[in-house]
């Protein structure tokens, strides 16, 4: 794949987990497509990403599951 960075062949796709909100708002998506280059250090979302994104935030009663989540403070 090709960085839409530098240009560079040998960009991949990660999977990450992404937070969005907090408290009672808190919506967590697993497996969030990232596309990271081991050239140039960037790691970007695609444009097809970003509206799947916004599609899941609007209509997350549809798509979450609720699940217990341990939360631990830094410091």
């Amino acid at each position: 794949m090709i960085c839409d960075i530098c240009g560079q062949e040998g960009a991949r796709i990660r999977r990450i987990t992404r937070s969005y909100g907090k408290g009672e708002q808190l919506l967590v998506i697993e497996n969030v497509p990232v596309v990271s280059c081991p050239h140039c250090g960037e790691s970007y979302l695609t444009a097809e990403t970003l509206y799947e994104l916004e599609r899941i935030k609007l209509h997350r009663q549809s798509f979450a599951v609720e699940r217990p989540v341990a939360v631990a403070a830094f410091a």
